[in-house]
């Protein structure tokens, strides 16, 4: 496994997913080019997210009317769904711990929705917070 570690949390990748950084978020993907995760970190200056205001920015922020579901990736904890737009198959995660805000994406073609979960699960579940 490697470690991919930013200034406020660090993923384990296996050997067959890369990392890069891109403006504002980090992409992550498997070598086979099956999808991609797209990571993007607000970080608040006072005061921690609570699983209220999560809940609140994921319905306000999301382009889609979705159903939310608890979710808890690692250390971090929040609401997930997934819908397919533009023959695409989409998984959304917004978690929070502390003063720190994750927005996940994962994407795929529709036609490869699914296969890539239990990688995508095992790899979020890895999620911890960047220690000091």
């Amino acid at each position: 496994m490697n470690v991919l570690e930013t200034e406020w949390w660090t993923l384990a990748l296996p050997p067959e997913w890369w990392a890069d950084s891109e403006e504002d978020s980090i992409l992550v993907g498997d070598r086979d080019d099956v999808g991609c995760i797209e990571i993007s970190t607000l970080h608040k200056e006072e005061g921690d997210f609570d699983r209220d205001s999560v809940t609140a920015i994921a319905q306000e922020e999301s382009e889609q009317v979705l159903q939310w579901q608890s979710a808890t990736l690692g250390e971090f904890s929040g609401v997930s769904s997934r819908y397919v737009e533009e023959d695409a198959a989409v998984r959304e995660w917004y978690v929070s711990n502390g003063t720190l805000l994750l927005f996940i994406t994962y994407s795929c073609d529709e036609e490869n929705g699914g296969m890539d979960d239990a990688a995508v699960d095992e790899i979020l579940d890895t999620l911890m917070l960047a220690t000091e």
